[in-house]
């Protein structure tokens, strides 16, 4: 019998990381180091436990400080993992911009996870590809409506964040749905503050709740009638994806032509997401198509089944 192949998993982004461990055949010996922020632990701490660990491949989720150190310390081969904002923002800062870039150049497989930032990964490194964003099919999962409920439940399950999320873009096409309705969100994010003093500026009636466990989110998304992602920068989130594996309708932002499979619309305005949202809380066969869509999309792209397996034969292929 062949011995397990050895992997160190460093950080984590979304939970991407330890969904996918949770789905690693017996083939898959992990080491999944991650690290809180606290002064040592995010500096000193992490850097001693890279350095001593020892493994067939290493895997860095976020391609900052914890993929420069492993390159650093000679750990190969290493796949980095993008999620996001470090290749849509912190390439392009004068502070941290050369790091991500190195970290691209030295990298023995890059990954991605949103297509929309997979042109810059392939500046960089020709290995690049997009690899879909994960759900735990054990935690999200299809529960059935609660029925006959005149006041619709709303979810905005996204951090509150205008410029990149488009909170209060949502917010203001909920104010122009005229169906009954009380919303829920999370009080987090960079404008969490601001959040909470535009929906009383703007008559909502908004239960603004702390910030809940990864493995709690499922009972806000089946508690809801709708859920609301985001109106931003046009990426697909994790909050959509866990929703639609629910079995909840979501309105979220996608651009379409990095998404083709997925049954979400691309909105252009305001008045359209509240267009969105009232059409799906009044016509059952429109909800109907549009959740059985939804389910058939992420269980087919993004189950973390399929995606574990997919990364093994990446590790293996570095092998």
């Amino acid at each position: 019998m062949n011995a397990p192949l050895k992997v160190v998993m460093i950080n984590d982004c979304a939970h991407v990381g330890e969904t996918l461990v949770k789905y690693f055949s017996s083939e898959i010996e992990v080491l999944h180091l991650k690290r809180s922020r606290e002064f040592w632990d995010k500096t000193f701490g992490i850097a001693w436990k890279i350095l001593k660990a020892d493994a067939d491949v290493f895997h860095v989720h976020y391609l900052l400080q914890d993929c420069w150190l492993a390159l650093r310390f000679g750990k190969r081969p290493i796949v980095g993992h993008a999620h996001g904002s470090d290749l849509r923002e912190v390439v392009r800062s004068k502070k941290w911009g050369w790091m991500v870039k190195r970290n691209l150049e030295s990298c023995d497989k890059v990954l991605v996870a949103q297509p929309t930032i997979l042109d810059v990964a392939r500046e960089f490194n020709d290995t690049a590809e997009y690899f879909p964003i994960p759900y735990d099919p054990k935690l999200f999962y299809y529960a059935p409506f609660v029925t006959g409920r005149e006041v619709k439940r709303v979810f905005m399950a996204s951090p509150q964040d205008f410029r990149v999320k488009g909170s209060d873009k949502l917010l203001r096409a909920l104010s122009l749905v005229k169906i009954p309705f009380k919303v829920v969100a999370i009080r987090y994010g960079r404008d969490a503050k601001r959040i909470e003093k535009l929906a009383g500026d703007l008559g909502l009636d908004v239960k603004f709740i702390d910030k809940v466990p990864h493995d709690g989110m499922n009972q806000l998304y089946w508690g809801s009638d709708i859920v609301l992602g985001s109106f931003g920068v046009g990426q697909l989130d994790t909050v959509a994806i866990e929703a639609m594996a629910c079995g909840r309708p979501v309105v979220h932002h996608i651009l379409k032509d990095f998404f083709p499979r997925c049954p979400l619309p691309e909105v252009a305005s305001i008045k359209e997401v509240s267009e969105e949202i009232s059409k799906l809380l009044i016509c059952e066969e429109y909800l109907k198509r549009r959740i059985e869509s939804q389910m058939n999309y992420v269980q087919a792209v993004h189950s973390a089944l399929i995606l574990a397996q997919k990364l093994f034969e990446i590790y293996a292929k570095l092998m």
